[in-house]
């Protein structure tokens, strides 16, 4: 997933791994490992067609075009980058690219 700036810690990357762990987890947190919470966002998921895997640079790029030239308004919702992080799933060309970026909708 990509961070946007407000849920950052200062001096970490802008892309993060992540797994979903229970709000009350008090387990170990291993060295160079932080605890975030993510508030709750709408978001908009977008799949490319199935790739060979060898061409996912290509099938990313495409859904990136894809999603540069999207207008969410025509459904009433605009981005809303800074509600969540854009979250990308593993690539994987039996199912196609999936990406999903946050959205608000217009009259919130």
């Amino acid at each position: 997933m990509w961070l946007p700036e407000n849920f950052r810690k200062p001096g970490t990357s802008v892309y993060a791994q992540g797994v979903e762990v229970p709000a009350d987890y008090s387990g170990e947190v291993p060295p160079g490992f932080d605890l975030i919470d993510l508030p709750p966002c709408k978001m908009m998921v977008f799949q490319g067609q199935p790739y060979d895997d060898e061409k996912y640079v290509e099938a990313i790029s495409s859904l990136w075009e894809v999603m540069k030239n999207y207008n969410p308004e025509i459904y009433g919702f605009k981005w809303a980058d800074e509600d969540g992080p854009r979250i990308q799933l593993a690539p994987m060309g039996y199912r196609g690219y999936i990406e999903a970026r946050p959205v608000r909708q217009i009259n919130e």
